[in-house]
């Protein structure tokens, strides 16, 4: 079971030595400027893999099918267009650059019909830069080939609007001596886990990262914890390989608003676009919908109910990665992450399940507590994979920053209530 001590967990030595090879620059410079397409958070590697060109300036003058039935617009512009992004169509529709049946449309959900004529051009990518950054790094571990980081919350992994300066693509580059890289980024609609959800105008766009240099995976700009790079191109494709396939072990931490029903389980709900809030993600019961939601699954389990039952302490490990997939099947849950505004795990909501548990002479602190929590309480606590040139099986484990161990010692100094588990997790 998990401690949360120090003499719990194992943890392998950092490695002594920089490795800081003058070809890792060239995979680099290639991946950056080759990957026109963004998330984890730990969206899905298939999705990383699956880079995709510059079809900037692109043609489409075509009749929709008659069999087929009403579909948006930027859907039926995508499967027509083979392996370009939705993120991208949509762009291209909201330049003013797609008609249907002569009219321009900006309206991305636009319905079309079957006998619809659509043109449509798609769009130029905006040019963005990565600038090297005299960034401190955790380094947990680095060869020739991987880096493991132990990213600091409020830390985005890659520069975006907002968020320009100060990401751990900037710092990787300064470490591994590499020039400021030009690229071509594309928008994306709220997808990158690593994007502050402050940062998400009305219109919920963004740059679609197309820098990425060897980021098998994403954290949120929030969540603090483990992130392994590639530092060459088959280190990346066999590490994209291992999160497809579900062997890459991750676990995570969190600190949580309430109890859930059953200390443990694994939810299997489908995850999806929030119809009712367009900056968040929502877990949709039922079959995954084409292009509405995706496959997710979270198995969890209750390490300690802290403080009367009011927060409690939860070991989560996911089966696919998708975008804020843990933060949204806890709300599904009923027991959103403390310090998660978004998802409901608000500081009100934090203090209106724990006041009630607590005594009254406690309240002060308790609020004050509450308000020092600056971003959900969610941290990557261990990484394993396959090395991809050795075979061998690494692990690594990294406790919780202060930020998140400082709440979890004050609610375990109210109360503290372990939870034995008999199945295996």
């Amino acid at each position: 079971m998990l401690a949360l001590n120090p003499t719990s967990i194992f943890v392998l030595p950092q490695n002594p030595k920089p490795f800081c090879f003058s070809r890792v620059s060239n995979f680099i410079t290639r991946a950056i400027s080759k990957f026109p397409g963004e998330s984890d958070s730990d969206d899905s590697p298939d999705e990383i893999t699956g880079r995709r060109s510059n079809y900037s300036g692109v043609k489409l003058e075509e009749t929709v099918d008659v069999n087929t039935g009403k579909l948006r617009l930027d859907s039926w512009v995508s499967s027509r267009i083979n392996g370009i992004s939705r993120a991208r169509v949509q762009s291209s529709i909201r330049s003013g650059l797609v008609s249907v049946n002569g009219r321009v449309t900006d309206k991305v959900s636009h319905m079309v019909k079957g006998g619809d004529n659509v043109n449509c051009t798609i769009a130029d990518l905006k040019p963005l830069r990565a600038e090297p950054e005299d960034i401190p790094l955790d380094i947990v571990y680095e060869d020739e080939h991987v880096l493991v980081v132990n990213k600091p919350a409020h830390m985005v992994v890659h520069p975006a609007p907002g968020n320009a300066t100060g990401t751990l693509v900037s710092g990787i580059l300064h470490h591994c001596s590499l020039p400021t890289v030009s690229f071509l980024g594309e928008e994306v609609l709220s997808d990158v886990e690593d994007a502050s959800d402050d940062e998400l105008n009305m219109s919920s766009v963004m740059y679609e990262s197309s820098f990425r240099p060897g980021i098998v995976h994403r954290l949120d700009k929030g969540t603090s914890g483990l992130l392994v790079v590639a530092k060459n191109e088959f280190s990346l494709a066999n590490l994209a390989e291992q999160f497809k396939k579900h062997t890459i072990k991750r676990v995570y931490v969190s600190i949580t608003c309430g109890v859930p029903t059953s200390v443990s389980g694994r939810i299997d709900i489908p995850i999806g676009r929030d119809t009712n809030n367009r900056i968040r993600m929502a877990a949709i019961p039922g079959s995954p919908k084409s292009g509405k939601s995706r496959h997710a699954v979270s198995r969890y389990k209750v390490i300690e109910k802290l403080a009367g039952g009011g927060a409690t302490l939860v070991e989560w490990r996911l089966e696919t990665g998708r975008t804020h997939q843990i933060r949204a099947h806890a709300k599904y849950l009923g027991i959103p992450l403390m310090g998660d505004e978004v998802y409901g795990g608000t500081k009100n909501m934090a203090l209106s399940l724990l006041q009630p548990r607590t005594p009254p002479r406690i309240h002060g602190k308790l609020s004050e507590l509450v308000s020092r929590i600056e971003r959900p309480c969610l941290h990557a606590l261990t990484l394993g994979f396959r090395h991809p040139y050795t075979g061998e099986n690494i692990h690594f484990t990294r406790l919780p920053p202060p930020d998140f161990a400082e709440i979890l010692t004050e609610l375990r100094s109210i109360s503290t209530e372990k939870v034995a588990h008999t199945n295996n997790f």
